[in-house]
């Protein structure tokens, strides 16, 4: 399946670049290993897409939700979470 999403400049550039391998979202849609996430440029400024775009093949899905078994609800609001891409 191939799933579309709006980047921002800024991160579609680290994407582009190779130093942003990995991506953030809420968990609103349905996301598994073997899908391709198509990332759309978007300019918030215009309110538009830029018409360029990236494919990456996804490879791993972390959900938040499954981590609620090692930390406590006070702590991930204490703290957050980090994503950690690494190679």
């Amino acid at each position: 399946m191939v799933i579309e999403k709006k980047a921002i400049p800024e991160l579609f550039e680290k994407v582009l670049s190779g130093e942003k391998t990995f991506d953030a979202r809420l968990d609103r849609f349905k996301c598994k290993p073997g899908d391709v996430l198509c990332l759309r440029e978007w300019d918030p400024k215009k309110q538009e897409y830029t018409g360029r775009d990236i494919k990456k093949k996804v490879t791993f899905v972390l959900k938040s939700k499954d981590l609620e078994k090692f930390w406590s609800k006070e702590e991930v609001e204490k703290y957050g979470f980090q994503i950690i891409a690494f190679k």
